[in-house]
C-alpha cells in the first residue's frame, strides 16, 4: 500500500489557523459594524433633512396663511369702514335738505299784497372728534363716534305792500307754519320768527309798503 505524504500540510495548517486569528475576525466584524454605523448614520442624518426641509415647507406655509389672514382682517376693517361711509352717506341722502323741495313750498304760499324778495339758506355744520376707550383702574370709558352737527336756517325777505302795509305780516307767516312742507320740517316750537319789521315807507309810484324778514328754524340735526 503506497504512502502519500503531504509536503503542504505545514502551509495548509498554517493558512488554517492564520484564518481563525481571532484578532483578524474582530478586525473584520468592527470594520463592518463601522460600515453598517455609517450607512445608518447616513440613512439618519437623510431623514432629519428631509424632515427639516418638510418643517421648513409647513413654516413656508403657516408663514402664508399668516399673512393671508392679516390681509384678510385688513381688507374687512376697510370694507367694514366703506360700509359705514356708505350707511352714512344713504342716511345723508335720505335726509338732506333739498332746495326744489322749499321753492316748491314757497311758491304754493299766496297771501295778497305779500312779495318775496330774497331767500337765503344758511347751512352750517360743526364737526366733533370721537373720543377713544379709556380704562382708568376698574373704570372704562366707553369709546363715541365722530359726529357732525348740522344746523339750517331758511331767511325770507319780503315786502307788504298791501292797503294797509304790515298787516299781512303775521297772516304770512301764519302761512309759512301751516304749510305742509314748514309743518313737516320747521322746529315744532318757534319754527317761523319775525326778525325784522322796517317802517312805513313809500315806492317810487307813491304806494306805501313795509319790509319784513322772517326766519325758518329746521331742527339741528347730529349724524
Amino acid at each position: 500500500m503506497p504512502i502519500r505524504i503531504n509536503l503542504l500540510a505545514e502551509a495548509q495548517a498554517a493558512e488554517e489557523l492564520r484564518r481563525r486569528d481571532p484578532v483578524k475576525r474582530v478586525i473584520f466584524y468592527g470594520a463592518l459594524l463601522v460600515a453598517l454605523t455609517l450607512v445608518w448614520s447616513s440613512s439618519l442624518q437623510l431623514e432629519a433633512m428631509l424632515a427639516n426641509k418638510s418643517v421648513t415647507d409647513q413654516l413656508t406655509q403657516v408663514q402664508i396663511r399668516t399673512n393671508e389672514y392679516q390681509q384678510v382682517q385688513v381688507d374687512q376693517k376697510k370694507l367694514a369702514t366703506i360700509k359705514d361711509n356708505l350707511g352714512a352717506l344713504q342716511q345723508l341722502q335720505n335726509s338732506r335738505f333739498l332746495q326744489g323741495n322749499l321753492l316748491d313750498a314757497l311758491q304754493r304760499i299766496n297771501v295778497d299784497g305779500v312779495r318775496l324778495t330774497r331767500i337765503r339758506v344758511d347751512q352750517s355744520y360743526v364737526y366733533t372728534h370721537g373720543t377713544k376707550p379709556e380704562r382708568t383702574g376698574t373704570r372704562v370709558v366707553v369709546a363715541t363716534p365722530d359726529t357732525v352737527r348740522e344746523k339750517i336756517i331758511v331767511t325770507l325777505d319780503a315786502r307788504d305792500g298791501s292797503a294797509n302795509p304790515g298787516d299781512q305780516v303775521n297772516k304770512f307767516k301764519e302761512a309759512i307754519a301751516a304749510e305742509p312742507y314748514f309743518k313737516s320740517v320747521l322746529n315744532k316750537t318757534n319754527g317761523v320768527q319775525l326778525i325784522s319789521l322796517s317802517p312805513p315807507q313809500v315806492s317810487l309810484d307813491g304806494k306805501p309798503f313795509v319790509l319784513f324778514t322772517l326766519e325758518c328754524h329746521f331742527p339741528e340735526i347730529t349724524r
